[in-house]
């Protein structure tokens, strides 16, 4: 007869006929000692059927169910550990036995997981189809891209050649009419020049005799040399070229170009408009306002210094300032030049945008999407996960971001930084790292677990320096959990099914 809590496969071990020789081969005692409630073998197994032991094994047929061992302190301590209710024999406690119905709930688990195996199955197969046909054509794209940045590059010199062709004779053209523009503006200028020039000769020559003197430019003691306020006679002689009088050619090539700089003409200023004032005026009487208009007339005739005109803006420009328009033969040749630039511009932008296609289809080419590139449909998608604070964004082989539900900026979790699972199965975890620093600590990071499933979707997500999501990706990875379990970023389980439901085992 097979004792109490000995498994069928241990049976052998304990024979009532024999001496009983503990299972680790220490101690042998006689078979009556088995089960007798006191613990005599170091590794308790003289006492699988009783709580004497605290090493000791009590072994659940749970006939129905799956067998299992439990911790022989817990046989009759009032808790229903096996389905069968075989652990509580001796305590009192009434216990129903389950297994039956347990088994048929695991079975019919254990069909619906393999039903979701062999879906999975199929969508991986279907993956690994449409993988290897994408791969194709995107090599083909790949070679085709190739070629034809080849052809554009021969285009793009091509159209530099014929743009750098059509600016030289743009620039020449262009150069001549601006030197031939600042000549005719030199000759205006210089006629402007000599025109001031005898005016100011005409002003000086006071007494019309053809002749500046010495006495004659003394009159004007603006043109003092150093400044004590008079024009001594030493330096109107200097002004006039070491002479005491000249004439109005000698005037212009020596004594203007000296004096120009400080000489005020003698003749009436243009007056300036007095600006209107920024506050209202108070309403003035008729008769005031004809008297005030009397007094300024007679004020007028007064010989204060006049206001002089402000000078003109910049980019006020007289006629006479501004470039003409350039002649036709000119004018052609600009257009056929920037008609050449924009050929060009447009050559070389669509040979970048070629070039930055074939980078981003060797970089996907290049991505590892698994044994037979079963995920390279996830490169080009995103989703998002919703919970009570944030809402998580997970683009496979890219980035995990992180932004609060309520308002306020995108948190980086991390980019793509490799395969991560075990030896035996490294394509089940994808690792993000580099993501935005922690508050004083390290930089984030996501492990992302892929379950067996249908469709493609984040189920639950935890957050910290490390954080960690799973997603249901991977078709040919059936794990028995209904969904992900959760690790802390030390690797430990944040969650774990209890044995008891309502009860806790009370303290020895």
């Amino acid at each position: 007869m097979r004792p109490r809590g000995v498994s069928l496969t241990n049976h052998h071990f304990y024979d009532e006929m024999k001496p009983f020789t503990c299972l680790d081969g220490s101690t042998t005692i006689a078979f009556e000692w088995v089960n007798d409630d006191y613990c005599d073998c170091p590794d308790g197994s003289d006492e699988p059927g009783t709580s004497a032991c605290p090493n000791g094994r009590f072994h659940c047929t749970n006939a129905g169910f799956r067998p299992q061992y439990i911790p022989s302190s817990r046989v009759n301590d009032g808790i229903c550990d096996c389905c069968d209710a075989t652990d509580e024999y001796n305590s009192g406690s009434v216990c129903e036995n389950t297994c039956k119905e347990l088994g048929r709930r695991e079975r019919e688990a254990l069909q619906q997981m393999a039903e979701v195996a062999r879906e999975g199955f199929r969508l991986k197969q279907v993956l690994i189809e449409e993988a290897t046909k994408g791969r194709e054509e995107k090599q083909k794209q790949l070679g085709e891209l190739q070629e034809g940045r080849r052809g554009q590059e021969e285009r793009v010199g091509a159209l530099r050649l014929a743009k750098e062709a059509a600016e030289k004779p743009e620039k020449e053209a262009k150069d001549m009419h601006h030197k031939h523009w600042e000549e005719q503006q030199a000759l205006v200028q210089a006629a402007q020049e000599q025109a001031q020039a005898h005016e100011a000769f005409e002003e000086l020559d006071s007494d019309s005799n053809g002749l500046v003197t010495v006495a004659e430019l003394q009159a004007h003691a603006e043109l003092d040399v150093d400044g004590d306020g008079t024009l001594s006679e030493a330096e109107a002689q200097t002004l006039l070229g070491d002479t005491v009088q000249t004439d109005l050619p000698g005037f212009r090539d020596t004594v203007w170009a000296a004096i120009k700089e400080h000489y005020k003409s003698e003749g009436p200023a243009e007056v300036a408009p007095e600006p209107p004032t920024a506050e209202p005026l108070e309403p003035v009487p008729e008769d005031e306002e004809e008297e005030e208009e009397d007094e300024d007339d007679d004020e007028g005739g007064s010989e204060d210094e006049p206001t002089v005109a402000p000078a003109k803006p910049p980019s006020q420009e007289s006629e006479e300032e501004k470039m003409p328009p350039y002649d036709a033969a000119t004018q052609a040749l600009i257009d056929a030049a920037q008609k050449a630039r924009e050929e060009f511009e447009e050559a070389e932008r669509s040979l970048k945008e070629m070039e930055e296609s074939i980078r981003n289809l060797e970089q996907e080419i290049s991505f590892d999407f698994g044994p037979h590139g079963e995920f390279s449909y996830l490169y080009s998608q995103c989703y998002e996960l919703s919970t009570s604070e944030y809402i998580y964004r997970l683009c496979p082989f890219k980035r995990v971001s992180q932004k609060p539900k309520h308002g306020g900026s995108e948190t980086n979790l991390g980019t793509w930084g490799s395969w991560a699972g075990t030896e035996d199965d490294r394509f089940s975890v994808m690792k993000y790292e580099h993501g935005t620093g922690c508050w004083q600590g390290p930089a984030r990071s996501t492990m992302v677990k892929l379950l067996c499933g249908k469709e493609t979707s984040p189920l639950v997500t935890m957050t910290s320096s490390e954080a960690h999501g799973s997603v249901p990706e991977k078709p040919q990875r059936m794990l028995p959990l209904p969904g992900p379990r959760l690790s802390s970023h030390d690797g430990t389980n944040t969650s774990e099914a209890t044995r008891r439901e309502t009860q806790e085992k009370p303290e020895n």
